[in-house]
This record gives structure tokens, C-alpha cells and sequence, in this order.
């Protein structure tokens, strides 16, 4: 069958699938002649596992002809400890993002709608409308916010679900704790809250509530982890929820069996024995996001305030031809067409090749 034949008669799938777009990873750099490349364009940690978490890894390597336990008991207990919850308000899935899917397939369907800012995290519309639910986007605020007085006004009798992701991605900027507060006060109590909370570790700002300290008040309140960005597992895929029983438990009964690797929790429960050795590269990372933002402002962009491991730049449609003018130099970045970019924060080499392009671009 050629591809134009289209598929074969009688077969079917379902309709919502029609207008769904694939999510879009990164790009890796292109090939140059010679020089470096680096890859900006994905959030992930720069710097190689450490020794002690990439040893737990290899170990676990050699019984990947046993299924994992599906459990994830150790990582569980571990997180409880970690966290101060109990293990039965917690679930593991790969990564965040699976965990977000799992919760939208147990909680919404067809004719619900699931509320959230926009521009935020691209895989939120993929997933609602996988359920065949209605997206409801709220516009951010002019700096990149939630605008929370808004997403409160989108909340109607047919909302199930409302996700909050903070430090927002792709744009940087987190919530605050009173925001937050009046916020999930103002929610009423049968609309589940997802607060995605990926780059937490990267989080600086005084006037910021912990998520799980939301979640212990507040039933309709789970709290989404990974150990993809700080962490630097995000080839192992592995993230955690924070929530109450029957949450979690509906996470659980959506979840792929075995989903969660052997290698992937021994990593991930490595990575939380070395966590002050992690969270110490964090700070560095941390360090050097200072220095790019400064500089970009310097130069004269208008950057929003960044808890994360990346800074936006608001382009319109310039978004591609700068994006086309930093690969050119080796460096791959994340292009939102019509809209901006998103930039990761990374070697430092890599951080002056983008910011040699931002400064000259604002110049010209």
C-alpha cells in the first residue's frame, strides 16, 4: 500500500485523533563542519550522571530479563521518606507527562473540559483532546503569567479538570503563594488540580509555596515531580505524583503494567541518595541562568522572570528566522512558531553561541 492509498477500507479510529498534533521533541544540532554543536532545545541537564547513579543503573541493567517490579516499592518508600506522605499518595509513571495522561484519561471525556493557561506546557492539548475532552486556554498575562482571575472565570459546571504548571513552561515565570492559595480556595472542590511541577528544584523565589505542602490541605490537589530535568534522567523517564488515595489510585488504573523500568528506579532512587550532590549542580545551573538572563536584558530583551532551567524570548514572526540564525551556530533551540523561543540553560559554551546571536540580533 502506498502512503497516498490512505488506510484500508473498514478501518477506523477515533475521531478526536483528526485534529490532534503529534508532540514535537527538541532538535537535536545540526551537523557542522568541525565545530561543537549543542543541543538547547530540550531542558535537560547538561552535565553526565554521576558516578555512584550511573553504577546503580548499570547494575540494574544486567536483570533486564526479569519484568520490574511494577510496585516500585523501594522508590516509593523512598519518596515517602523524601516528602513526609504516605506511600499510598504516591505513583510513579514515565516521566510527568505519562502521569498528566493517565490522570486525564481517568478524570475527563467527552463534553468535560479541562482548563489551563496558554502558552504553556505543549503537551496539554495533545492530551486532553486524546480523551475527546475540550481544551478551555486562558491567554497569559502580558509578563508571561497565570492570569488566575481569568482561568477562575473559565470554570464552568462542565470543567473537570484545571492544570496550573509552575514555573510555567515554555515562558519561566511561577506562581506565587497567594495567587496559588486564593486560587485553589476559589476552585470548586469536585475539579481535580494538577499543579505540574517539573522544574521545582529550580525554583529560587521567596514567595513560592511547595506544591506537596498544597496537596495536604486540599483533596482535589496532585502535585506532578520528575527526575527528567534537575535530576537528569530524562532518558530513563521517570516521574512521580503526589496526591491523595483515590487520585492515585486512579493514576494507577490507567497506567501501562511494568511501565517503569528496573534501571530507571534504581537510577532514580540513586539520584535521591546523591540528591545534595545534584541539587549542588542545580545551583550552578542556577548561577548561569543569572548570567544569561542579565545579559539578555543588557542587550535590550525584554525577558520574563525564569524559576527554571531556561529563558523565553517573545519574537513573533521573527520566531524561525532566529532560530534558523542560532543553529547556525551550532546550537539547537525550541522554536514556537509565530510566538517566540524557549532556550535551555547549558554549557557554558553553548550559553555564549546563543547569546553571541541574541545580542548581535538585537543590535541589527
Amino acid at each position: 500500500m502506498t502512503p497516498d492509498q490512505g488506510l484500508p477500507t473498514g478501518l477506523r479510529f477515533r475521531a478526536c485523533l483528526d485534529d490532534v498534533a503529534a508532540y514535537k521533541p527538541g532538535r537535536p544540532p545540526a551537523a557542522s563542519d568541525g565545530r561543537p554543536s549543542y543541543k538547547l532545545s530540550s531542558n535537560e541537564n547538561p552535565y553526565p550522571p554521576l558516578p555512584g547513579v550511573l553504577a546503580a543503573a548499570t547494575d540494574a541493567a544486567q536483570h533486564m530479563n526479569r519484568y520490574p517490579d511494577m510496585g516500585a516499592v523501594d522508590l516509593l518508600e523512598a519518596l515517602s521518606e523524601r516528602f513526609k506522605v504516605p506511600g499510598e499518595d504516591i505513583a510513579v509513571a514515565t516521566g510527568s507527562v505519562a502521569l498528566l495522561y493517565h490522570l486525564l484519561q481517568a478524570a475527563v471525556t467527552h463534553g468535560d473540559e479541562v482548563v489551563y493557561a496558554w502558552r504553556s506546557f505543549e503537551a496539554y492539548p495533545i492530551a486532553v483532546q486524546l480523551t475527546g475532552a475540550t481544551s478551555v486556554q486562558v491567554p497569559l498575562t502580558e509578563d508571561a503569567r497565570h492570569d488566575f482571575k481569568a482561568m477562575e472565570a473559565a470554570i464552568t459546571d462542565r470543567t473537570k479538570v484545571v492544570l496550573v504548571c509552575t514555573p510555567n513552561n515554555p515562558t519561566g515565570p511561577v506562581v506565587h503563594r497567594d495567587e496559588l492559595l486564593a486560587f485553589v480556595e476559589a476552585v470548586p472542590s469536585n475539579v481535580l488540580i494538577v499543579l505540574d511541577e517539573a522544574y521545582r528544584e529550580f525554583v529560587r523565589d521567596p514567595e513560592v509555596i511547595d506544591g506537596v505542602e498544597v496537596y495536604r490541605d486540599h483533596p482535589n490537589v496532585v502535585v506532578l515531580r520528575t527526575f527528567s530535568k534537575a535530576y537528569g534522567l530524562a532518558g530513563f523517564r521517570i516521574g512521580y505524583a503526589i496526591g491523595h488515595p483515590p487520585v492515585v489510585n486512579a493514576i494507577r488504573k490507567c497506567a501501562l503494567p511494568f511501565g517503569v523500568s528496573f534501571i530507571a528506579q534504581a537510577a532514580a532512587l540513586a539520584s535521591l541518595r546523591a540528591e545534595d550532590e545534584l541539587l549542588a549542580r542545580v545551583e550552578e545551573l542556577v548561577t548561569e541562568r543569572t548570567r544569561v538572563v542579565e545579559t539578555l536584558r543588557a542587550a535590550g530583551w525584554r525577558v520574563p522572570d525564569t524559576q527554571t532551567n531556561f529563558v523565553w524570548l517573545h519574537l513573533g514572526e521573527e520566531t524561525l528566522e532566529f532560530t534558523a540564525a542560532v543553529q547556525a551556530e551550532g546550537v539547537s533551540i525550541r522554536p514556537f512558531p509565530g510566538d517566540g523561543v524557549r532556550v535551555s540553560i547549558g554549557e557554558r559554551e553553548a550559553n555564549d553561541l546563543f547569546l553571541k546571536v541574541a545580542c548581535a540580533w538585537k543590535k541589527a
